[in-house]
């Protein structure tokens, strides 16, 4: 078995990594086959994913506890009490359409976007969201994936997964376990990196599977996150950049970036990789800063800003200066 290269001690990736939160989810309807084939085209390197646990025992790939967002649930599946994903078998998930609600929120008017999409502009609609694309979307034929076929795809197409285990709040028996069995049976523990809100899980990860990376996903700021990453044995912090989740320092009364758990983390030999970053000046102050990854839903603007951070690292080099010690201020443009 190769090693994970995710894993704590072990070489990090040579530039900041594109991961495609969901998918990449402003162009393809999230937790979706089209939404992973669409984060390829930007050669994302990782899709990130969410895994809950059918009525009937089978890992599903969906980001909500309930149905009713991202699916036509209600319509197909009319007058049952509660709309869980555990309410339903494997069979009656895969009946549902999972694309036709991304089309409505685009294309219909007076329709109210969810909130990543409310930054979709229309040349970004128009390069990366085709006539094509939309026919399929709402033809009724999107599904929910199954992890296994998410995980095939991963395979396929030689991408790495992080599968973010949602035990928070419907406390799944077993899904932890169940997740790591088919990540082992697959071969696949060098390709994936698993997280959680809930950090027992990631104890739990670890005492069945050293191979597996693990990574602290929070919406608070750790004291010291390098030593808390070490005493769980976690390979990576996941700090939200966004809305009231905010932890870095971007809606601070300063503006400014902190950078200091970035720091402790990297020194720590651990990665940072920072959720859910859709503004480019978030992103190039956070490049700057030194994470190992950026979760986004736009793809598209973070290989942008590490064109444009691999370009002015060039420049300084051509001209004798530094790499290292970067002022995050320089990156104030939009």
């Amino acid at each position: 078995m190769r090693d994970n290269p995710l894993r704590a001690g072990g070489e990090m990736p040579a530039q900041v990594w594109n991961i495609a939160h969901r998918g990449a989810r402003a162009f393809a309807p999230e937790n979706t086959l089209y939404s992973f084939a669409k984060a390829k085209t930007f050669d994302c390197p990782m899709v990130e994913v969410d895994v809950h646990r059918s009525k009937d025992g089978e890992l599903m790939v969906h980001h909500d506890d309930q149905l009713m967002r991202c699916t036509d649930v209600v319509e197909r599946y009319p007058g049952r009490q509660s709309y869980y994903v555990s309410d339903f078998t494997c069979a009656e998930l895969q009946q549902l359409d999972a694309g036709s609600w991304y089309v409505r929120q685009l294309c219909l008017p007076g329709v109210q976007r969810d909130y990543f999409l409310r930054s979709l502009t229309d040349d970004e609609m128009h390069q990366f969201v085709s006539s094509e694309d939309r026919a399929i979307y709402c033809s009724g034929q999107v599904r929910l994936p199954t992890l296994r076929e998410a995980l095939e795809f991963a395979e396929r197409e030689g991408m790495m997964v992080n599968i973010e285990i949602k035990t928070l709040p419907r406390m799944y028996p077993g899904l932890t376990e169940a997740v790591v069995q088919l990540v082992a049976d697959m071969g696949l523990e060098h390709r994936v990196l698993l997280s959680s809100f809930d950090h027992e899980q990631l104890l739990v990860v670890r005492r069945l599977n050293n191979a597996i990376a693990t990574a602290v996903v929070t919406s608070d700021r750790l004291a010291t996150p390098g030593e808390y990453l070490h005493m769980l044995d976690a390979d990576a912090y996941h700090p939200c950049c966004c809305g009231a989740h905010d932890s870095m320092g971007f809606g601070s009364v300063s503006g400014m970036l902190d950078s200091r758990s970035i720091q402790e983390t990297r020194d720590a030999k651990r990665g940072v990789n920072v959720w859910t970053c859709n503004d480019k000046d978030q992103m190039r102050q956070l490049i700057a800063a030194g994470v190992t990854g950026l979760i986004t839903d736009f793809p598209n603007r973070v290989r942008d800003a590490l064109a444009e951070s691999h370009a002015k690292t060039r420049g300084e080099l051509n001209h004798g200066g530094r790499k290292d010690n970067v002022n995050i201020g320089a990156y104030s443009e939009h």
